[in-house]
């Protein structure tokens, strides 16, 4: 700012006094003595006008109108989208079978039309675009729903994430309903925070509950916890949210779109008729 205003005090300068720079008879001016003048004025009306432009426009996006800012962000924003969209789009074309190899499916496992979600079981808004997705699953048979574990809570996260994927090896039924207890129910107390030395044993110690009401046999279940697929999947899940530049979750790529955040019912639905 300082320096636009240094430059439009000499851009004044020289329209007003910059004639006086040009050497020549004034009585009897020359060609390139008239041409000289007139450029001079030329170059300092351009820089006038570029300093008060830059001067006065900060000024009007805030003050004036500041709508067309929001208009701004919000035509980056909808640009930024559709790259993104289109990278998700060349992606997945190529490689949904490998995105879902070993995650664990809701719904319809043959459904033509799939939703990835990359969720969190302790996040409270991936708990509730659950639900808006077993709404979506309760009425429709042609969608399925890819369980993508992303782990970014810690203790409250890992042991739910190995869990669902462990028991996707075990059985595919038992284990679209271990997910859902897991994230329509506690998994842990205001009290198991507490002691955060023994948050994750507590966890495990819940969701083998869990494990064991859904029909799975929980030996075998934490044996898996530690198998190289469930790692390998896991690593899936990473790699994608950084392609797919995912900050956090919920995330849910429905068809070839992209969407972050807890989605309603409605745009879900939208989203999987185009």
């Amino acid at each position: 700012m300082t320096w636009t205003i240094l430059v439009l005090i000499l851009a004044i300068a020289l329209f007003l006094f910059g004639g006086m720079l040009v050497k020549g008879d004034a009585k009897k001016p020359t060609l390139g003595f008239i041409v000289c003048k007139k450029s001079i004025k030329l170059v300092a009306i351009l820089l006038i006008a570029g300093c008060v432009t830059r001067l006065y426009t900060p000024y009007y996006l805030t003050s004036v109108n500041p709508g067309i800012v929001k208009e701004m962000i919000s035509a980056m924003q909808s640009q930024e989208q559709a790259e993104k969209n289109k990278a998700v789009r060349a992606y997945v074309r190529s490689n949904a079978g490998k995105m879902m190899a070993d995650a664990p499916v809701l719904g319809n496992r043959d459904a033509k039309k799939t939703v990835f979600v990359w969720t969190d079981f302790s996040c409270p808004f991936c708990r509730r675009v659950h639900g808006e997705l077993a709404r979506v699953l309760e009425e429709r048979d042609d969608v399925r729903v890819v369980i993508k574990n992303f782990s970014i809570h810690g203790a409250l996260s890992d042991g739910p994430a190995k869990a669902a994927i462990a028991a996707k090896m075990q059985d595919a039924d038992k284990a679209a309903v271990f997910v859902d207890m897991m994230m329509t129910r506690d998994f842990y107390s205001q009290d198991d925070l507490k002691d955060q030395s023994k948050i994750a044993e507590k966890v495990e110690a819940n969701i083998m509950k869990m494990a064991k009401e859904a029909g799975l046999d929980t030996a075998k279940l934490k044996k898996d916890m530690e198998n190289e697929i469930v790692s390998r999947e896991l690593a899936n899940v990473r790699d994608l949210a950084q392609r797919f530049e995912i900050n956090g979750t919920p995330f849910l790529v429905i068809g070839e779109q992209a969407f972050p955040g807890a989605i309603p019912y409605d745009q879900i639905m939208t989203a999987l008729d185009k």
